[in-house]
């Protein structure tokens, strides 16, 4: 018998998982697992329990939304002993579960987890911490994390929506330098994602296409600042068409990214607060953890 721990945030989403406990629990344990259960309860949470008694598991579930994912694998990554996560999606946009193709539905996701099919998955490596999906810097970036969960819960995409109008009138641009797998690259730029996902944000195709989330590299798009509204709107035109415009967006892959500027700016990982940094290093560790999907 399988020892099991499953972590659950119960703000993600709706609380939606509330109303499905007692049904996802049954399937695992009719599946012949020894079913652990822990409510997360505060932000870092997750990470620092899976830190403590990972090594004690043969499966990590969580449920919550891209964050909670995102901490239970960084938890993870720090463990001697590694096992194999699965995710039942709650949050508000769950772009990796979108990449992955887990169901929305969070008892069909469940009864997934149980046939145990192993997915070695990229994972990133942000200087001394970890993503899953995305890096990223600039414009709505602090959007997410300063968007208050109960407003997404109630709002949805509409809330990150609202909270960006704020952020039009003053567009900030970042002065630096980004050297991808020896490629060099110098400039103002409004902003930039390093991603492993094939939708960022609820869209599709944003980050280029024929994505792979085993593969080695990332996938890195930097933004130029525009000189007028017109340019911006060529901007946001390319990225909602997944159609790259050369003029204003860089893009490429890379398994190895280095960024540097005089000033410190802040990152959002997997759309969670990751500090302020005048010089970040991002390593794709190839096939690190086991997703169960």
């Amino acid at each position: 018998m399988k020892n099991v721990l499953l972590i659950i945030n119960p703000k993600s989403g709706k609380g939606t998982i509330r109303s499905r406990l007692l049904d996802i629990s049954d399937i695992f344990i009719k599946a012949g697992y020894d079913l652990t259960i822990y409510i997360s309860q505060h932000p870092g949470d997750a990470r620092a329990k899976i830190c403590k008694v990972g090594k004690f598991y043969d499966m990590v579930v969580c449920s919550g939304g891209d964050g909670t994912l995102d901490e239970v694998v960084s938890g993870m990554m720090e463990c001697e002993k590694k096992c194999p996560i699965g995710y039942i999606p709650s949050g508000s946009t769950n772009d990796f579960a979108n990449s992955l193709k887990i169901p929305k539905n969070m008892i069909t996701a469940a009864k997934r987890i149980t046939e145990e099919n192993e997915f070695p998955c990229d994972i990133g490596r942000f200087n001394n911490d970890y993503f899953v999906y995305i890096a990223a810097f600039g414009l709505f970036t602090d959007v997410s994390y300063e968007t208050p969960q109960d407003m997404k819960n109630v709002l949805g995409h509409m809330a990150y929506l609202l909270k960006g109008v704020e952020k039009l009138t003053a567009i900030k641009s970042y002065d630096l330098t980004a050297v991808l797998d020896g490629t060099e690259v110098s400039g103002k730029f409004i902003y930039g994602m390093i991603t492993n996902s094939t939708s960022v944000g609820g869209f599709r195709n944003i980050t280029g296409k024929h994505v792979k989330l085993d593969d080695g590299v990332f996938e890195v798009t930097l933004i130029r600042m525009p000189k007028d509204i017109l340019e911006l709107q060529a901007i946001l035109t390319a990225l909602l068409t997944g159609k790259p415009n050369e003029k204003y967006m860089y893009q490429m892959c890379a398994s190895h990214i280095e960024i540097v500027s005089e000033k410190e700016f802040p990152w959002t990982l997997d759309g969670e607060y990751g500090g302020e940094h005048t010089k970040v290093e991002i390593h794709n560790d190839m096939k690190a953890l086991s997703l169960l999907i």
